[in-house]
Formats: C-alpha cells, sequence, structure tokens
C-alpha cells in the first residue's frame, strides 16, 4: 500500500448458509441458490461503499470432495452472478484445511481472523469501518478477532451456541436484508 492510499470499508461475507443455501462440500454451480434478498442487500451495501469479500471455509478440499478446478469454477461462478446483478466481487479468500483440530497450525480456518487479516491486507482494507456477516458464531468471532463489527444471520444453522469473549455478534436478524440496512444506518452514525 502506498502511504498516500485511503484505506476502504469491506463487507466480509460468508458463503454457505449466509449468501446461498447451505449445501455441505458443494463446488457445483447447479446446486447454488442464493438466498432471498442477497443480491438486493449486496447493491445496498456496495452503494455505501463497501467492497464485497468473500470469507469461507472449504474444508471439502482437503478432504478430496472436490478438486481445485471445481473450486475455481464455483469462484468463476460467483464472480459471475455478482457481475449480472451489478455487483463487483472484490475477492474471494479461502481456507483449504481441515477442521483445526485435525489440521493444527492453521491460522485461516474461522473462527480464526486469517483470512480477513490477508484480504484487508491485499485490498487495502480498514477493519475497524468493515463488517462481517455469517450464519454461525464462528464467522462472528472471526470478525471480532479481526477487529471488524460483525452481524450474525440467526436462521438455524448454528447449533452449538458456545459463548466466549469475541462471539457476541453487534447485530443478530433473521433476514440478509435488515442485516445490510442496520450496517448502513451504523455506517450513517458512525461518519456523521
Amino acid at each position: 500500500m502506498r502511504p498516500d492510499q485511503e484505506l476502504l470499508k469491506a463487507a466480509f461475507l460468508d458463503k454457505d448458509g449466509t449468501l446461498i443455501r447451505d449445501e455441505p462440500y458443494n463446488a457445483d454451480p447447479a446446486k447454488v441458490v442464493f438466498e432471498e434478498d442477497v443480491f438486493e442487500g449486496l447493491r445496498t451495501l456496495q452503494g455505501d461503499g463497501y467492497r464485497l469479500v468473500i470469507i469461507s471455509n472449504q474444508p471439502g478440499l482437503a478432504m478430496g470432495l472436490f478438486s481445485q478446478m471445481e473450486l475455481d469454477a464455483l469462484i468463476h461462478y460467483f464472480d459471475d452472478q455478482f457481475a449480472q446483478n451489478g455487483l463487483v466481487l472484490s475477492g474471494f479468500y479461502y481456507c483449504p484445511h481441515m477442521p483445526a483440530t485435525t489440521e493444527p497450525g492453521c491460522t485461516c480456518r474461522k473462527p480464526e481472523p486469517g483470512l480477513l487479516l490477508t484480504a484487508a491486507q491485499e485490498l487495502n482494507i480498514d477493519l475497524s469501518r468493515s463488517w462481517m456477516i455469517g450464519d454461525i458464531l464462528n464467522d462472528v468471532e472471526a470478525g471480532n478477532r479481526a477487529g471488524c463489527r460483525t452481524v450474525l444471520i440467526d436462521n438455524g444453522n448454528e447449533t452449538e451456541w458456545v459463548k466466549g469473549p469475541y462471539r457476541e455478534p453487534d447485530y443478530t436478524t433473521r433476514y440478509f436484508l435488515d442485516a445490510t440496512d442496520y450496517i448502513t444506518t451504523q455506517t450513517v452514525r458512525r461518519d456523521a
């Protein structure tokens, strides 16, 4: 980053269960179903100056459930879907590792903040002005640990509800569009 470059803000987005219906270990674009009002909400965020960045755990790669080529095709599909809806996907960051219990030393698998930190460095993002939106508390923890504010989409996908110092979201809602509306009202308040 050049010293004269302004830091940007981002909406970090969990993929499965947040942007699309959760289809475990899916890398097939034909099985992707976007959640209701996702593109409308994303347009709201983009219109408010947020870069849109997907942050996703993809252990199916390490498990051999899909190939790198299939995952690359899925990422390309997301780029296309965003573009068709008037959106720019600024990045798609993923952890290819197994859960930390079987792959020690991984710093990118949520709830670790590594993917957000890498994206922030590469995309010139100010984490303190950014948000992480996800459907489980591991997403919330990753966002909070990275220094973002967080939204939990409480759509029934969180099953463990393990509490901890980084696992409290700034806002909880059942609906993606409500989450994006909340974020933009907070932006107006903070920037005023």
